[in-house]
């Protein structure tokens, strides 16, 4: 699957590591609302294009994962600054 990455030269290898860095960048200082959203511009940076089959959840069990990681984000970043904006406020 990887193939491609044995044949590119330095100059393409720095321009893939940068395009990586900025990809897993943006999606590490999502915030707020955007922390719920699947991030497909990180999947983007892959070589394969492929339209991902996500499975959604019934809502009750979409709804209880979604206060599970609330919950966990209490117990990871205690200290970390309320949001708060409603959904549809948000700048998407």
């Amino acid at each position: 699957m990887d193939e491609d990455v044995a044949r590119m030269g330095r100059e393409e290898l720095v321009a893939e590591v940068l395009a990586l860095r900025a990809a897993i960048r943006t999606h590490r200082d999502s915030s707020g609302h955007d922390l719920c959203w699947h991030h497909p511009d990180l999947w983007g940076t892959l070589p394969e294009r492929v339209d991902p089959e996500i499975a959604v959840p019934p809502w009750p069990r979409f709804m209880r994962g979604c206060v599970a990681y609330r919950q966990s984000l209490d117990d990871e970043a205690p200290g970390a600054a309320t949001h708060d904006a409603e959904h549809d406020e948000r700048s998407r």
